[in-house]
């Protein structure tokens, strides 16, 4: 990892590297950015690039549109293949003001105030996302490069290929793959990234979104991250495993616990579960997330932890004799769509509430979830996550911790965005009610 301006220059010599990406993202978690020759890196190492940020998603307006794009060094890395016959390297940035404050308006300032957070209560942050995506033969969806099933393997198929170029391509810059395989649904394929510090893990998260999405194009193929492409299949999801460290030690270890967890972990795991429905939102941003969180798909929609049981919102994995520093939560219901850095900050923020402010953790539940019926659910105090984009713009405007945690702007600029999406999916006349309608009135 370099550290130093002289270091990211020796760095782009030595690659022959001619263009620099400088990369941030708008509220969305869409990758934004510009390229800078290697003749004018030096100046924007020393000084930042300045740009306009009027038609950024949730930037500022136009008559407030200057902003300045300050590399972070931590993040450079160089990319191991060529991209339009040319190397190129990329560089993450903050995003401030003229007068040198942090921009409100950047994702990844909202996440560093929630780990600032998390570091004044003596923690740090630890995030693993299991992220999935399928292959499609092109953007039309229609054809998927494959018919096999959870784990299939196979070293013909056109996804295993490219999904095993794409771990190759992700370790060459330096992000550790845990473990890859194929996924449930049809051309639905995971790489799960090695956990890393909070901030680090949301770049990454970015990098793994682009290479994916890179690696398919190169070779004629498209993929996506979508949450719900093929109707009757299961979704894509963001299952993503946290914990909290002081030190070198666990913070979420108990070895006197029946499950293992300390009182901070339940406290973490309390906040997630009292707050899930405010930070849905933010968690599953698009109007496409809510065909994914649906009963019987594998999806988790309802309110509730436990150890085995896989149909839980948040699932504590088996403790292993000797593993104290693997002791974690996963919280199943993000989808790979989201804005990682505001998802991160939104998880983290619940969870260090909960150790605040004390929640009482309620008992697992082991049970097939699924198979309840309503009057079970009411009995065991069961909640379900929002049903509808605009359900969870309706719980999230209510929440004063979501407000503090996102800011007033991306608070109010992500709200604004998220009800104009779910006004023109509402007032869209599909081809199902073409189809349904038009034969019969």
């Amino acid at each position: 990892m370099v550290k130093t301006k002289d270091e990211v220059l020796s760095a782009l010599d030595a690659n022959n590297v001619r263009y620099v990406r400088l990369l941030f993202t708008d509220i969305l978690g869409q990758m934004k950015g510009m390229s800078i020759t290697r003749s004018e890196i030096e100046a924007v190492l020393e000084d930042g690039q300045g740009f306009d940020g009027s038609s950024i998603e949730g930037f500022v307006r136009i008559e407030e549109s200057d902003l300045m794009a300050i590399p972070d060094l931590r993040t450079f890395r160089v990319i191991p293949w060529e991209i339009a016959g040319e190397r190129i390297a990329l560089l993450f940035c903050n995003i401030f003001n003229p007068d040198g404050t942090p921009y409100a308006g950047d994702p990844r300032h909202v996440l560093k105030r929630a780990l600032e957070k998390a570091n004044q209560m003596g923690f740090t942050f630890y995030a693993g996302p299991e992220i999935e995506y399928f292959y499609f033969r092109d953007r039309s969806a229609t054809e998927t490069l494959d018919r096999d099933g959870y784990f299939d393997f196979s070293t013909v198929d056109e996804g295993t290929k490219l999904r095993k170029r794409t771990v190759v391509s992700l370790e060459q810059i330096g992000i550790q793959v845990e473990c890859s395989h194929h996924e449930v649904a049809p051309s639905q394929h995971e790489i799960d990234l090695r956990y890393q510090e909070g901030l680090v893990m949301a770049d990454f998260a970015m990098i793994y979104r682009f290479i994916v999405k890179e690696i398919a194009q190169e070779r004629g193929a498209y993929a996506t991250f979508m949450p719900k492409p093929i109707f009757g299949q299961n979704g894509s999801g963001m299952h993503c495993h946290m914990s909290l460290f002081q030190g070198d030690s666990n913070a979420f270890f108990s070895k006197d616990d029946p499950y293992h967890l300390s009182d901070v972990a339940r406290g973490y795991i309390a906040g997630i579960l009292t707050h899930i429905r405010s930070m849905t939102l933010v968690l599953n941003q698009w109007v496409n997330s809510y065909k994914r969180l649906v009963p019987g798909f594998e999806a988790p929609v309802y309110v509730s932890w436990g150890r085995r049981n896989r149909s839980s919102l948040v699932r504590v994995p088996m403790y292993r004799v000797g593993k104290e520093k693997a002791t974690r939560i996963e919280l199943r219901s993000a989808d790979p769509a989201c804005n990682p850095y505001l998802a991160l900050a939104c998880m983290l923020r619940a969870g260090l509430a909960g150790i605040e402010k004390g929640y009482t953790l309620p008992e697992p539940i082991e049970e097939n979830i699924f198979d309840m019926t309503p009057t079970q659910l009411d009995d065991r105090g069961i909640d379900v996550l929002p049903g509808s984009l605009a359900k969870a713009c309706d719980l999230m405007e209510e929440s004063d911790l979501m407000r503090d945690t996102l800011g007033e702007h991306v608070f109010r600029t992500l709200l604004a965005n998220k009800r104009f999406e779910w006004d023109r999916y509402r007032t869209a006349v599909t081809n199902y009610e073409l189809n349904e309608y038009l034969p019969i009135l």
